[in-house]
């Protein structure tokens, strides 16, 4: 049987023996002193309790202020299919005939048909008429529409999208209806185990309300070169992308982006774009339509033990310098291969990614120092960045013309696979001993989405043979679909890491 008293405060005990009167006397007063402590102990274990639930009782408030900023996103884009989907039949099979003539008889033109798709966004500035959302939700789209919570649409135009951290900024009418906006919060204030709110759009249910909390930062899913993801359980799925994260007091502190799920639906593992690596953007977008990111001119990668060995280095921090691709900033500085950069513009620098948002988030034309450990010591240059955007179309343009043509990008297996070159390998952190072709994009409908293949990974080698151009990869392909083989086995190379992937091929491309 339990004891009311069982739990009894040591101090209500120390209070009772402390009473020297009569026996009545002491039953009295002990019973006073337990009474008065059993107060005081519950009342501090409450003020305790109320501090430490810094969550409200319901959201309810809060998602009736924030819901009217959130939108769907509907976007609708022409596609061309093949016309002639059907079976492929052996030599000799009865209808073989029959499916040959009745496949002909639209002359095996590619048939066009309109595809649409849902997403989820959020007005950021009422005056203006913009609207966040993701770069993946409306790439490639013909029409834009924002679908407001009250069923009211209004078409958008493109501002300007940044792939690289997969934000696009829209534009609609502020004048044709009115709008509420909501504001950014500080990423960086936010905790692991901080409540967040999430409002979407998913599989087109608009306004949907769910909530988590922060369960990691500063995740790395190697999906671009500026990984710096939220981590949220938080419900997020399919039509989610482009919505709005928001902490406990209404601020947007991210942007959903993506899940890791093997089933298509939430597990409880969703990122989103941490606001203080979006707002620049966006402020860029919004400005010029573009992004201008600063430009070192260095292709990168970690320090490993070994490595650090042998250059005298007491610990792995810093970035190998593993290629200075001529006439760069880098190299108009005199950095060179096999240099360790320790610092940036004062900044201490321990691994890649570190260092490539250090840089892109730095003014083009800016004079920074560079701190790096050559030949044993350490030394210090100036360096004046360039702009990234420019080196990356003067590359793309040298490397074609030098590749005659050969080793442009092909969609293969729900990938779109290019040749690396010096942009490839600083844009991807691919270190300068790698080869193969790397993942530039991935269809998030495809079996290499789900097989959790990335842009940034590089295929070295396909059904054991190695592959070091797009168009040897496509011959590769038709290769093996002749055979009798129903996938291919792909090698990749993501970091330091390789593993073997396979995918099923299609036999009617």
């Amino acid at each position: 049987m339990y004891n009311r008293y069982s739990a009894r405060p040591k101090s209500a005990e120390i209070g009772v023996h402390a009473v020297p009167a009569n026996a009545n006397s002491a039953r009295k007063y002990g019973v006073l002193i337990i009474s008065t402590l059993t107060v005081f102990t519950l009342m501090a274990f409450m003020a305790v309790s109320a501090k430490a639930r810094s969550v409200p009782d319901s959201f309810a408030d809060l998602v009736e202020k924030l819901s009217p900023a959130v939108v769907n996103i509907s976007t609708t884009q022409t596609v061309k299919a093949p016309s002639g989907s059907l079976p492929q039949l052996p030599k000799g099979h009865p209808f073989e005939d029959f499916f040959k003539e009745f496949g002909n008889r639209d002359n095996g033109q590619e048939r066009e048909r309109k595809a649409t798709s849902l997403g989820s966004g959020f007005v950021i500035d009422a005056d203006g008429g913009y609207v966040i959302t993701n770069n993946h939700v409306i790439d490639g789209a013909d029409e834009i529409k924002v679908i407001f919570k009250d069923g009211e649409d209004l078409p958008a135009t493109l501002v300007g999208t940044d792939p690289k951290t997969d934000l696009a900024v829209l534009k609609i009418d502020p004048t044709a209806r009115p709008l509420i906006d909501v504001d950014w919060g500080d990423s960086d204030k936010s905790r692991v185990g901080d409540w967040v709110l999430a409002i979407g759009n998913p599989y087109g249910l608009g306004g949907t309300v769910t909530a988590g909390i922060i369960s990691a930062r500063g995740r790395d899913i190697r999906s671009g070169p500026y990984d710096d993801y939220i981590q949220t359980d938080a419900s997020i799925n399919k039509g989610n992308s482009g919505g709005p994260l928001f902490n406990k007091d209404g601020k947007v502190i991210g942007i959903n982006t993506a899940i890791f799920s093997q089933s298509g639906g939430s597990i409880g593992i969703g990122f989103a774009v941490p606001s203080e690596l979006a707002v620049p953007v966006i402020a860029q977008l919004i400005e010029f339509g573009k992004t201008s990111r600063g430009w070192l001119g260095v292709v990168i990668q970690p320090v490993t033990e070994e490595i650090a060995e042998g250059l005298d280095l007491s610990d792995t921090d810093g970035v190998l310098v593993a290629g200075v691709p001529e006439d760069g900033p880098a190299f108009k500085s005199g950095i060179k291969a096999g240099d360790v950069i320790l610092k940036f513009n004062g900044e201490e620098v321990t691994e890649p990614r570190e260092l490539s948002r250090l840089v892109a988030e730095t003014k083009v034309g800016s004079e920074v120092s560079v701190e790096l450990w050559r030949s044993g010591k350490t030394m210090n240059l100036d360096v004046v960045l360039g702009e990234l955007e420019k080196a990356e179309t003067a590359m793309a343009g040298s490397s074609s013309s030098e590749q005659s043509g050969s080793d442009k990008s092909v969609d293969l297996l729900g990938m779109e696979l290019s040749g690396i070159n010096d942009a490839a390998r600083e844009q991807f952190s691919i270190g300068a001993d790698v080869e193969g072709v790397v993942v530039t994009n991935v269809d998030p409908d495809s079996e290499a989405a789900e097989k959790g293949i990335r842009a940034g990974d590089v295929v070295a080698e396909a059904q054991l043979e190695p592959v070091t151009t797009p168009e040897q990869m496509k011959e590769r392909i038709a290769e093996i679909q002749e055979t009798d083989k129903k996938s291919v086995l792909l090698l990749l190379k993501r970091g330091d890491n390789s593993r073997f992937i396979a995918l099923k091929l299609n036999k009617e491309s």
